[in-house]
């Protein structure tokens, strides 16, 4: 398909998919996008079972899209920059050691304990897969993915200082799921020079500090310009250019794309432009109508990609036990730091944290990215079971838990 036609059809799907749960559904905006698309998807491989040129059509559009291009290239920055817009700065430096210890040490923490864990669960079952891939699939699904949490806790009813925790950990926990993540891949496929702990340290200050250097010079560059002129166009056409130009740059640099695009939002939401300015409440407000967009497409891509996966007959008992998995491996991700570093213990935090670690689109595009092998159907699926049990299970019941723990 042309790129015209996929755009029109996303679009479409889109509108339709978010028309039915605001008129009939009602469940909270991106759970019911992902829970009619997963439906959808289902009915879709059942009637693909009796040759229905309906079903054959729409998983030719499925697979026509590239998922990890579009997201990690295109739409990552934008809604991250939406995010970082409307984020409180001064409350992210309150819990900045929180927030530097999850997006670090947990990512570490979470990849080993998941990776260890899951190869005991293969080793029960008649399926056979490599330490080393455990572990990459623990280094792709252990970052939480600040999508997804954005769109989900921004309507929960958690504290203000752990939603804080939250979104500042999926902001900025990426880069190291993704060195973490490159660096395993390769051992795993040994191709290449031989990886040294120098290697890995370059590859990590290019991701990390050029990512963020990026994003310093491009948020103080727009910050001048916007400041500078009154007239909206104008303003909104910056703010889209300069975060398109800061992805093609940090692609073409090999930084990361989440923390240029963060860095710049945080700069520009929260530098000395007067909050009651008329400029600075439409920027806000346009891109938060643009992120409540962007976000409807990319879960309504997350469950149309239900219909390019091969797993439904397959892997199913490997992707639910995987799911037990992940949620150890983020607890103790989460109680370790705050056991052993922050000498702070709140088992009601210890378990909002650890549910509220939501998985999206970003696991399910690193897990599209793996090369063919034979063990790349067996993370594919279980990545995917784990991204749809966190927007759907754990979204429509983290409330529920706040309460809970609240009222105990």
């Amino acid at each position: 398909m042309d790129l015209l036609t996929i755009i029109t059809l996303l679009l479409c799907i889109s509108a339709i998919f978010s028309y039915l749960n605001e008129r009939f559904i009602k469940l909270p905006g991106t759970i019911g996008v992902v829970t009619i698309s997963v439906v959808v998807s289902v009915l879709i491989l059942i009637a693909g079972k009796t040759g229905s040129r309906l079903s054959e059509t729409i998983i030719t559009f499925a697979g026509s899209i590239n998922f990890s291009k579009v997201l990690l290239d295109v739409m990552l920055g934008l809604l991250l920059f939406a995010s970082a817009l409307h984020f409180d700065y001064h409350k992210l430096k309150e819990q900045r050691w929180p927030v530097v210890l999850l997006s670090t040490l947990g990512v570490f923490i979470s990849t080993f304990i998941f990776g260890g864990l899951f190869y005991l669960v293969v080793l029960l079952l008649p399926v056979q897969i490599p330490l080393i891939y455990c572990f990459v699939f623990g280094a792709l699904i252990s970052p939480t993915d600040p999508i997804a949490v954005a769109a989900i806790i921004k309507k929960s009813k958690i504290s203000p200082r752990i939603n804080t925790i939250i979104s500042g950990e999926s902001m900025f926990n990426d880069a190291i799921g993704l060195v973490l993540f490159v660096t395993l891949i390769s051992i795993a496929e040994r191709s290449g020079a031989t990886l040294t702990i120098g290697g890995i340290a370059r590859l990590f200050t290019q991701e990390v500090l050029g990512g963020i250097s990026v994003g310093l010079v491009a948020g103080f560059l727009g910050y001048r310009m916007i400041r500078s002129i009154r007239n909206f166009q104008t303003i909104f056409l910056i703010s889209v250019a300069l975060i398109m130009a800061i992805s093609f740059i940090a692609h073409q640099f090999l930084v990361s794309i989440p923390l240029s695009a963060v860095t710049a939002g945080l700069i520009i939401g929260n530098k000395s432009l007067d909050k009651k300015h008329i400029s600075n409440q439409f920027l806000r407000r346009i891109w938060q109508l643009a992120d409540g967009v962007l976000n409807t497409i990319v879960f309504v891509m997350i469950g149309l990609q239900l219909v390019v996966m091969p797993f439904v007959n397959n892997y199913w008992l490997i992707g639910l036990l995987s799911i037990m998995v992940i949620l150890i491996a983020r607890l103790a991700s989460v109680a370790l730091p705050a056991i052993f570093l922050l000498r702070r213990v709140s088992f009601s935090n210890l378990f909002i944290l650890t549910w509220a670690g939501l998985r999206g689109g970003i696991s399910i595009a690193m897990a599209l990215s793996l090369r063919e092998s034979p063990y790349r159907e067996i993370i594919l699926s279980s990545c995917y079971f784990i991204v749809i049990f966190s927007i759907i299970i754990q979204g429509l019941t983290l409330n529920k838990l706040v309460a809970k723990l609240d009222n105990e």
